[in-house]
């Protein structure tokens, strides 16, 4: 797994849900999805920093496992966002395949790791 490269793409990807949560609440006076998709979408990183100095494989594995719950949970958000027209649709565009990505590079990684352990 590059770490590096999950590491900053969960990075950026968490700086953008809080310029989303931002909007949502100055726009949109939304504080309650607000706050659930800024959970979920800055635990992604945080997760994956934390799996850096995992006591074990199987502690690693856990770690980003929980990551990649958090990343679909946030891609819950998401959908569900542009559903009730929080967002629209080019805002949705835009950032759903950031997640996706994170998805994809944490689903492959786990995969990894599992065939190591």
């Amino acid at each position: 797994m590059k770490e590096s490269v999950l590491l900053e793409k969960s990075l950026d990807f968490a700086l953008r849900i809080i310029k989303l949560s931002r909007y949502l609440q100055q726009e949109h006076k939304e504080y309650i999805l607000s706050k659930q998709i800024v959970r979920s979408g800055t635990a992604i990183g945080a997760l994956i920093r934390e799996a850096q100095y995992a006591q074990s494989k199987a502690d690693f594995l856990h770690k980003l496992t929980i990551a990649l719950k958090e990343t679909n949970e946030t891609k819950y958000w998401l959908q569900l966002l542009v559903r009730s027209d929080y967002i629209n649709q080019n805002m949705f565009q835009s950032i759903e395949p950031d997640a996706e990505e994170l998805l994809k590079l944490l689903i492959a990684s786990t995969k990894t790791i599992k065939n190591t352990i």
